[in-house]
């Protein structure tokens, strides 16, 4: 482990990270936005899934990076963003190259945008299982499709008389515009709090929904906790009462085969950034009996058939619901990460990371002083993430992952957008979070692990630059900006 000294953590943050030790591909020839991105996707080969992430780890560059110089990078944040393959790059590079605006020019360019991007819509489609890709609408993230949501259908269904319930494992953006819809209506905010195994009160959930309950959402995963909901379960529990339901799949539509209409949901949003696309754009899906009763939310072109002076006449869905220039680039890149998965298989990358969860979990479990979060593997499957603690209420998350980057090895620290969850779990200041992908290795673990419990040495002993609490921005390490 690279020595660790005061004043350390304030000086690297000058350092420029390096280029990859191995040289990226050539330049890129002019093709049609999806053609040869599709192509290197297809390239992908079927081995056994202990060979996946050798398979695919040359496929994305930052995995050839060191952090700084001489320190070779280990990302396992993968919760919070994951790594692009060459493939997508490959498509955002070809759109800009050849930019045209969608379904408005009539000439080559603007059809062969337009293709592509109709094409990402379906390999969304495909890769939940949904029904139709008219189902799938563009937005510009998960946040944002929550938000349509609570605007469009909230706003046309909900009344003071109605509830809605969620999670206390909720990240924010399935609390806060559930908050905005409620206070807007007059309808009634209620939640499910988590078992002492740092499961889902299941049975909590059940005995909150009523008759008035007019909405459910929840995490399919929990980005702290790993825990995996039973969608199902609680599905057909909400839709007994004539709830509707919301599923939050940003942690699992990356990592599990989804299949919508197994799953029996209303509506289910994703991100594109946690799922190997770009940032910017992200899905809502929804059924679409439901889709077509909803209001439009944002006004402007697109989401229009006609527009006279004193009134408009809406587009059908999915454009009812995609106002103005979509994020075309953003979702053409998605579309290509879609097809990544898909040739790659959702099945074998679930039962890849199914090994990488048990191997992590179980070489945490043998470090020294810190807290595990969440249920164990042995009280079922749950996610390739751990978020944890030193069991000394003095050693904060922020530091631990402060010192760990000095060695290459890139965490999350803070609350991970679940403040609720943190409190509710008695971890003021957040947890440390390592969260793995299907590139991922064993031996990466091996070597946090390591590189850990080294730096929980060297926190201990207070070697190291201190967040405080009271004064985050006191220092200027990393610590000071892992709050939220």
């Amino acid at each position: 482990m690279a020595a660790v000294v005061p004043g350390l953590l304030k000086r690297r943050l000058g350092r420029t990270p390096t280029v990859p030790r191995v040289p990226r591909a050539g330049a890129v020839a002019p093709a049609p936005p999806k053609a040869e991105a599709a192509e290197a996707a297809d390239a992908v080969q079927s081995t056994d899934g202990d060979a996946l992430a050798d398979e695919v780890r040359g496929d994305f560059a930052a995995l050839r990076t060191d952090a700084y110089m001489g320190v070779p990078l280990i990302y396992l944040d993968s919760g919070a963003t994951s790594q692009k393959p060459a493939c997508v790059l490959q498509a955002l590079t070809e759109y800009y190259e050849h930019s045209a605006n969608v379904h408005r020019g009539a000439y080559a360019l603007a059809e062969r945008a337009t293709e592509a991007f109709e094409h990402a819509r379906s390999s969304v489609a495909e890769l939940i299982g949904a029904k139709s890709p008219q189902e799938i609408i563009f937005t510009s993230g998960a946040t944002d499709a929550i938000n349509l949501v609570a605007e469009s259908w909230g706003s046309a269904n909900l009344t003071p008389d109605d509830e809605v319930l969620i999670t206390v494992m909720e990240h924010h953006s399935n609390i806060v515009p559930w908050q905005l819809a409620t206070q807007r209506t007059g309808a009634k905010l209620k939640w499910a709090g988590i078992t002492d195994e740092g499961k889902l009160d299941v049975e909590e959930f059940k005995r909150l929904l009523t008759p008035k309950t007019k909405l459910v959402a929840f995490v399919h995963i929990s980005n702290t906790l790993g825990c995996i909901n039973p969608v199902k379960e609680m599905a057909e529990a909400a839709h007994a009462v004539g709830a509707k339901v919301l599923l939050d799949a940003c942690q699992s539509v990356p990592h599990l085969k989804i299949d919508v209409a197994d799953l029996d949901v209303d509506f289910l949003v994703a991100s594109s950034h946690k799922m190997y696309g770009p940032t910017g754009v992200g899905f809502l899906w929804g059924k679409s009996e439901i889709l077509e009763k909803m209001p439009p939310w944002k006004g402007g072109g697109e989401m229009i058939k006609e527009v006279h002076m004193d009134e408009s006449f809406y587009a059908d869905v999915p454009a009812r619901f995609e106002a103005g220039t979509p994020p075309i680039a953003q979702a053409v890149g998605l579309g290509v990460a879609c097809d990544y998965l898909l040739r790659l298989g959702m099945d074998r990358v679930e039962a890849y990371e199914q090994e990488l969860s048990k191997y992590l979990w179980e070489s945490l479990s043998r470090v020294d002083g810190i807290k595990l979060y969440g249920p164990p593997p042995s009280m079922g499957s749950r996610a390739a993430l751990v978020a944890f603690n030193d069991v000394e209420p003095d050693i904060y998350p922020q530091d631990v992952a402060g010192v760990l980057d000095a060695d290459g090895v890139a965490i999350r620290a803070g609350h991970h957008c679940a403040q609720p969850l943190h409190r509710e779990m008695g971890a003021t200041y957040g947890s440390a979070r390592v969260s793995l992908a299907f590139y991922n290795t064993k031996e990466e673990i091996d070597k946090f692990v390591e590189a850990l419990e080294e730096a929980l040495e060297t926190v201990r002993s207070g070697d190291a630059c201190v967040f405080d609490p009271d004064d985050p921005d006191a220092c200027n390490c990393s610590s000071s900006r892992m709050r939220s």
